[in-house]
């Protein structure tokens, strides 16, 4: 279908996104009237109703549904296809797009790549932190090669593998009265002065779920972006804090804070790797993913197997040599 190329692809995009012809020749700086003509081509050569013409707009019809999901996608694998060959062309061996959660980021994901970073110098690996129903989406759409999140949202069909643990626990002053507690339960803190940090919205959610449930609301005092700027709050003595244990012990003796685990079971979480698919993945990408896999099994003591000279590592093509890890 000659009609179907790269712009006529785009254009349609924008009308469906605007549900608005004027508005989506604006948006690409075209002219309605190119857009129209274009559509229409799309329309008598697929045979099909694309589109239903409004006085205000437009409305997408299935036909038009079911195309406007596959040009998203092909205009994806597009722009990936040019991406890796930019890539290729300044001497990197392939490019690897990582999303992940800000936990992830804040604890393990960093280490973990660059420890595939030192055995394969040629690869290149993005990642970005985003919320966590951004990294699902992220990867349904094709616009991460791999995702690292919580498991606990709907993570729609995608495959996914155990990646770290974490335990959530509360940072109080030392004068706090909770201070000398051992372990808590969330629901004991609920009384309490919160921080509430922003950026964690899966985790807020959760807490104010069990809040509710407990027949109670939060109370928070002051808003954050960060778990350091929630830990140096608390450091103030102005609230207390849920935050990763694993976060919060990092500065816990520099502020002088006390960290309590949380006794329920939501606290202890499960992030994975999520993919839309293995066989779909790049050589690189497939490669990342073992490296992962294989950082967090070290991490939980089920040691995979190996070889005398460690992890097997494929080549990733004829001109590339494996290079030993550095120092």
């Amino acid at each position: 279908m000659r009609s179907f190329d790269p712009t006529s692809l785009r254009l349609f995009i924008a009308v469906c996104e605007e549900r608005n012809i004027a508005a989506a020749a604006k948006r690409e700086a075209i002219v309605p009237s190119a857009v129209s003509k274009r559509i229409a081509q799309m329309e008598n050569e697929s045979g099909v109703r694309l589109l239903e013409r409004e006085r205000r707009g437009v409305t997408v019809t299935a036909a038009g549904e079911t195309l406007w999901r596959y040009a998203r996608e092909s205009l994806q694998l597009m722009d990936r296809m040019q991406a890796e060959l930019s890539a290729f062309a300044q001497g990197v061996q392939g490019h690897v797009r990582v999303f992940g959660s800000m936990s992830a980021v804040a604890q393990f994901l960093p280490e973990d790549v660059s420890d595939f970073a030192r055995r394969y110098r040629d690869v290149r690996v993005s990642f970005e932190e985003r919320e966590i129903w951004e990294v699902v989406r992220g990867v349904e759409e094709g616009r991460a090669d791999i995702g690292i999140c919580w498991n606990a949202v709907d993570l729609r069909g995608l495959r996914t593998f155990n990646y770290h643990r974490d335990h959530l626990a509360v940072v109080v002053h030392p004068e706090h009265s909770m201070a000398q507690r051992k372990s808590i339960m969330f629901e004991e803190t609920i009384d309490h002065d919160h921080v509430d940090i922003m950026a964690r919205s899966i985790m807020k959610s959760t807490q104010l779920s069990a809040a509710a449930a407990a027949g109670k609301h939060m109370r928070y005092r002051i808003q954050v972006s960060t778990v350091d700027a929630a830990c140096r709050i608390v450091a103030a003595n102005l609230a207390l804090a849920i935050v990763p244990w694993e976060e919060a012990s990092a500065i816990q003796q520099a502020l002088k804070l006390k960290v309590i685990p949380l006794r329920n079971a939501w606290a202890k979480r499960q992030f994975v790797i999520c993919v839309r698919s293995e066989r779909g993945l790049s050589v690189p990408a497939r490669l990342l993913l073992e490296s992962l896999r294989h950082s967090a099994s070290m991490t939980s003591g089920q040691r995979p197997a190996r070889t005398a000279s460690g992890p097997h590592q494929p080549r990733l093509g004829p001109s590339t040599r494996k290079r030993s890890p550095g120092p």
